[in-house]
């Protein structure tokens, strides 16, 4: 495949808006507040359905040791550093070079080692991953479809996919768009509703591409519980899929 043919699917303004944040990535209290809440309640998920694809021992510290971790649209590495610390290999490719950057930085000072690579994952020169994570990224690429196929195409024979996204429904639409970027909670200009994806559609995506849907949960909030999983797929989804055997 020559440069020029290869998959592009960045959204430019889309890279620029995540790059202006990236100074401000790791604070819990800061533009990504609601990352840090998110990320607790996706590595429950994460963990669980590890151990169910590997057969892993759920009492074990590492279950990701021996295996090969790539987390698609990385950011500034708030997921990348929990995989490590589960014992994966990890690699991190995000669109915005400031990004990367500041997860070199953070993962330096947290003693991590952590490859990371800026710029579109079909020219990263990378090979298949055990695991391949994209985590609220898939509503903000210009081609879904082609990005799902180059997900599968990093993805080993064997391997897991673990993604999430937003869902398009009335309930996102209030809560994820108007009133948490309105409230300061999520920044201005993060979320274009129509760009977001059903189950269904998204099922879709990934079945047209070889892969079918193990497992998904929703990733509802309310106010004793806070963000968790759940049955009620209305504001957010996370899933796992593997290819069809």
């Amino acid at each position: 495949m020559t440069k020029a043919s290869l998959p592009k699917t960045i959204n430019a303004a889309e890279a620029a808006h995540f790059g202006a944040l990236a100074a401000d990535w790791w604070d819990p209290k800061g533009s990504s507040a609601m990352l840090h809440k998110l990320n607790p309640v996706r590595l429950r998920f994460i963990r669980a359905a590890v151990d169910a694809h590997f057969g892993s021992d759920a009492k074990s510290r590492y279950p990701l040791s021996g295996k090969t971790t790539l987390d698609v649209g990385c950011g500034a590495g708030l997921l990348c550093e929990p995989l490590a610390r589960l014992g994966g290999a990890v690699t991190g490719v995000d669109a915005a070079p400031e990004n990367i950057d500041a997860a070199k930085a953070h993962a330096a000072l947290s003693g991590l080692s952590i490859n990371y690579r800026a710029g579109e994952i079909a020219a990263q020169g990378l090979g298949q991953f055990d695991v391949v994570t994209c985590m609220e990224v898939i509503e903000h690429v210009m081609d879904p479809a082609a990005f799902v196929a180059e997900l599968v195409r990093h993805l080993r024979p064997d391997g897991l996919l673990l993604l999430s996204t937003p869902n398009r429904t009335a309930s996102s639409r209030l809560f994820l768009v108007e009133a948490a970027e309105r409230l300061g909670q999520v920044p201005r200009g993060t979320h274009d509703w129509h760009k977001f994806l059903t189950p269904e559609e998204l099922t879709t995506l990934l079945a047209d591409a070889g892969l079918e849907v193990v497992d998904m949960l929703g990733i509802a909030f309310s106010p004793m519980s806070g963000l968790h999983l759940s049955d009620n797929l209305a504001l957010n989804y996370i899933l796992s899929a593997r290819l069809r055997r």
